[in-house]
């Protein structure tokens, strides 16, 4: 299969059926290169990675991140794909801060409980995603969820998961200084972030 669109594309909605089976039909897709596949609203979705001015921006929140995490904690950008059997949801966030012990064990998903911190970077295709969907399920689970939107540049920190969703919110201007909320508890630079930010609004 291949997909060429800027757009995520749905490849089925799988009414029926367990969310493990789900998640095995996410495992044996074959995405192209520079795609991702996720469990979204009951559908799996296909979308592409972050365009390449996003690594910078990346990897300066990965690098303040770090001396932050909580111990036993791993902050990366690798693909992969967390799992939130509550909301029957497959979600593979931009960055990601998780217990190191959720890597080993078997197979290919790991459990989004292990996660203290998430990041979505914005993009046309992936904003509504980011800041509802993926908003509502982080928000039960995910100590800290960050939304850099890109579009407008702004970052906005999202802090104190309930079953009903976050109770905390800040948003800043990409160059201001954000709060990072514990389990890290720092002020966040992103004076990197304005340049990889998206020139057309």
């Amino acid at each position: 299969m291949t997909i060429k669109s800027e757009r995520p594309a749905t490849i089925g909605a799988l009414s029926a059926g367990a969310f493990g089976d789900m998640l095995r039909t996410v495992e044996e897709l074959d995405t192209p290169e520079g795609y991702k596949a996720e469990l979204i609203r009951g559908k799996i979705v296909v979308s592409p990675w972050s365009k390449l001015r996003y690594k910078k921006v990346m990897k300066s929140l990965r690098l303040q991140l770090e001396p932050h995490a909580p111990e036993g904690h791993d902050v990366d950008v690798a693909p992969f794909l967390f799992t939130f059997p509550g909301s029957e949801r497959g979600l593979g966030p931009d960055l990601h801060v998780a217990d190191e012990s959720a890597f080993e064990a078997e197979g290919r998903h790991a459990d989004g409980a292990a996660l203290s911190l998430v990041a979505e970077l914005t993009s046309a295709s992936t904003k509504d995603a980011d800041w509802l969907d993926k908003l509502d399920t982080y928000g039960c689970v995910v100590p800290v969820y960050l939304v850099l939107d890109m579009q407008v540049g702004e970052i906005t920190a999202f802090w104190d998961p309930s079953p009903k969703g976050y109770r905390s919110r800040t948003t800043v201007t990409f160059g201001t200084s954000l709060h990072v909320p514990p389990p890290f508890d720092f002020e966040l630079d992103t004076s990197e972030f304005a340049g990889g930010a998206d020139a057309e609004k």
